[in-house]
């Protein structure tokens, strides 16, 4: 490859990434820009190549970059065309109501709060747990101040509570796929993540200790389809665990089986009706998102076939990769974490179990540090008037902190499963 066209992908790579972290500053959607530079960076490759022989080894690496893709796509489509129809349907929204009392402490719905948004964030996508919790939060009309404490909680534990769920967080799954990591591994994850949430609710906590009153929306009526379609939604999470523990069916096939069940069962209760197709929930999720993981992954492809990938894991070359693993996810608070941990998995690097674990739980919750740093800081920011960028950096001697100790415990884990 020569060294002009090297640069010139180099730049094209790094416009791409300044995209994404200047989103707000130019007001260009980092999906549109990402994916751009993707598509172009492989064109490039194509007309650059000097041989048909080069040219092949160039078709071949696309071919296989486009493999790794498809499967994520399917899985997240899948996952979030689920939701999609539950939190429509009012179900998402009943539970949420369902379990909060009427009057409460603060500091107890603090740590409510940090519960729930872990919980749910581990069964649906980062953006939905965010969107919902940050309307719960709103609801409250609480100060300033004491509302920013749960804004911060909320990205903290919604980001905590999918790391340890390949249905939770996309870099989760993609470390899954990349065979580093168990399902059982990833559920030991769990314990120290929640831990992680209740030290940093503990430390917001402080000074807070008004009470609260709940006001209660009108409930949505659960009907018969509804709640049959979100029983199928955890049968096939839990399915997806269970078959790839025992079978090493790959997640994508499960889900996607639980998606055609879903379609059914709709149809089978006369639920697919003209005016409400239940098809129509596949055009209502955010195919955003999807076109976003989509140029990223063609990016990063496209450096690990001109080999500039190797520059990135020399901090693993320099220090224990422990203390690699805990940079990266400080890093992550800048640098997105998808490109990051398809960078790192490109490299193929050999680290152990335990190792593994850490970096999982690095590069999930180390968004959290900065309200850039991560898809539900951006969301959260967007819809939580006086959330900025400094305000929510006023919390990041807790938000470190809290980080810290989950990333030690789940390493400590990690050595004694390993």
């Amino acid at each position: 490859m020569q060294s002009s066209v090297q640069i010139l992908l180099l730049a094209m790579a790094v416009i791409a990434f300044l995209g994404v972290v200047l989103e707000e500053v130019i007001h260009v959607n980092k999906a549109k820009v990402v994916l751009l530079f993707g598509a172009l960076s492989w064109l490039v490759l194509f007309i650059a190549a000097p041989s048909e022989a080069v040219r092949e080894q160039v078709h071949e690496a696309l071919n296989e970059n486009i493999t790794d893709i498809a499967s994520l796509w399917l899985f997240l489509l899948a996952t979030m065309t689920f939701v999609a129809y539950l939190n429509k349907k009012g179900l998402i929204e009943n539970v949420i109501y369902r379990i909060l009392p009427g009057r409460i402490t603060e500091r107890k719905l603090l740590f409510l709060t940090g519960g729930f948004c872990f919980v749910f964030s581990s069964i649906a996508d980062n953006i939905t747990a965010t969107l919902v919790s940050v309307a719960l939060v709103l609801s409250l009309n609480l100060e300033l101040r004491k509302m920013l404490r749960f804004a911060t909680l909320v990205v903290f534990a919604v980001n905590s509570g999918g790391v340890a769920m390949i249905t939770g967080d996309v870099t989760t799954l993609m470390i899954f796929m990349a065979d580093k990591v168990e399902i059982t591994n990833l559920l030991l994850l769990s314990l120290p993540a929640l831990l992680a949430v209740l030290l940093l609710a503990a430390l917001l906590s402080i000074g807070m200790g008004d009470e609260v009153v709940i006001e209660r929306n009108e409930l949505h009526e659960l009907r018969g389809v509804d709640q049959v379609i979100g029983g199928l939604f955890l049968v096939t999470i839990l399915a997806t665990i269970l078959l790839s523990l025992f079978f090493a069916i790959p997640p994508v096939l499960t889900f996607l089986t639980g998606l055609a069940l879903m379609f059914l069962i709709a149809r089978f209760f006369n639920e697919d009706i003209d005016n409400d197709p239940i098809l129509e929930y596949i055009r209502v999720i955010e195919f955003e998102t999807l076109l976003f993981f989509l140029g990223v992954l063609l990016l990063v492809g496209m450096l690990q076939y001109i080999g500039t990938l190797q520059s990135l894991t020399s901090l693993y070359d320099l220090m224990p990769p422990m203390a690699a693993n805990f940079l990266m996810g400080m890093l992550s608070a800048l640098i997105d974490n998808v490109p990051l941990t398809a960078a790192l998995l490109k490299a193929d690097l050999q680290m152990t179990i335990a190792e593994w674990m850490g970096l999982t739980y690095a590069v999930g919750v180390g968004g959290s540090l900065l309200i850039i740093g991560s898809a539900a800081g951006i969301v959260a920011m967007s819809k939580m008037p006086g959330l900025t960028f400094m305000t929510y950096l006023r919390s990041f001697g807790l938000l470190l902190m809290a980080f810290a100790f989950g990333f030690v415990a789940v390493y400590g884990l990690g050595l004694l499963v390993s």
